[in-house]
């Protein structure tokens, strides 16, 4: 090899050096705060954040290697839950993740600047969580939960397993959903429809949920529907209790039915988590919460546990158990 000919291919190299050692730094790493109103213990939510962590590796997002992940669960009320809210943003993270209507406004009440995504919201413009659906227009975007209308629906369907039902009573927490109007007046016009007396019931702790599952028991042909957002941690009490009564009752969530309720329908809650991590993939690589515009659920079940229609005295149609999503038996 000539001399020119060797300067020239060491120096090429040279200058290619400082290229391929940008190329092999790693990538700065990001961090997410995940702020969870549930018990770690509860396996529908640890099923929800795993569905979020998986939907980001998926999108090239690897725990460790550019993303860090900060959860905290909460179960014990708002003060518990504003506490932990305040440790997450006090760790500055690109981007929050909030379960549902009371982390998120318990968040925002801490910050603007850092990027919200919300999985589960009932109603985010009443909240004042965002200025319109398709453009939010703040720091906080995300996904909505069950829509007033279904209220009606479920009406409906416990018309349809349980016809001889001819009192409603409407369950839900007015502390965890100050948003239940949305639901009470499809419901009352759906029961206006259907011949059946609606009861709003308003409970806010166990022994007022047991006073009001009683208190309708104490006539026949009365029949229970819970709202989102009732209080998770009393599910087993919901459940039981509408069992013991003998009262048909339908949930808005598949874990009801499975924890031996009667029947279930409602969004796949765990696909609103999926999606959400989609939304924050956009939002670390560059765009605006309030650019994206808020979206509806997609993906809908209905659940029926025929053991306990059977303890109940009820025939289940076959029409519903052939449109039923998943049938316990």
């Amino acid at each position: 090899m000539r001399r020119r000919e060797f300067i020239t291919l060491v120096g090429g190299a040279a200058a290619g050096l400082p290229c391929m050692a940008r190329a092999q730094q790693p990538q700065r790493m990001r961090r997410i705060g995940i702020l969870m109103p549930y018990a770690e213990s509860e396996q529908e939510a640890q099923d929800r954040v795993a569905t979020f962590l998986e939907q980001l590796g998926k999108l090239g997002w690897t725990e460790g290697r550019n993303i860090r992940i900060d959860t905290r669960w909460a179960t014990s009320g708002v003060e518990r839950i504003e506490h932990l809210a305040q440790e997450l943003v006090a760790l500055k993270p690109d981007l929050l993740l909030s379960a549902n209507t009371l982390t998120t406004e318990v968040l925002l009440k801490l910050t603007h600047s850092i990027p919200i995504v919300f999985a589960t919201v009932v109603d985010p413009i009443g909240s004042g969580f965002v200025a319109s659906l398709p453009r939010p227009g703040g720091s906080a975007t995300g996904f909505t939960n069950l829509e007033g209308s279904i209220a009606g629906k479920w009406l409906e369907l416990l018309k349809e397993i349980a016809p001889g039902v001819n009192r409603a009573a409407f369950l839900f927490n007015p502390a965890a959903a100050p948003y239940a109007e949305i639901y009470l007046t499809p419901f009352r016009a759906a029961a206006a429809s259907l011949a059946v007396e609606a009861i709003a019931a308003p409970v806010g702790d166990t022994p007022e949920l047991e006073a009001a599952v009683a208190a309708l028991a104490h006539a026949p042909d009365g029949g229970l529907i819970v709202m989102p957002g009732l209080f998770i941690a009393s599910r087993t009490d919901v459940t039981s209790l509408a069992a013991s009564h003998g009262l048909p009752a339908i949930y808005p969530f598949r874990y009801y039915a499975e924890l031996g309720g009667l029947m279930s329908y409602g969004n796949d809650q765990a696909d609103n988590y999926g999606r959400a991590a989609v939304y924050a993939d956009r939002i670390l690589k560059g765009e605006k919460p309030g650019e994206l515009p808020v979206q509806a659920p997609v993906k809908f079940e209905l659940t029926i546990n025929l053991k306990t229609a059977k303890a109940l005295g009820l025939d289940v149609p076959l029409r519903l158990q052939q449109q039923a999503d998943a049938v316990i038996e």
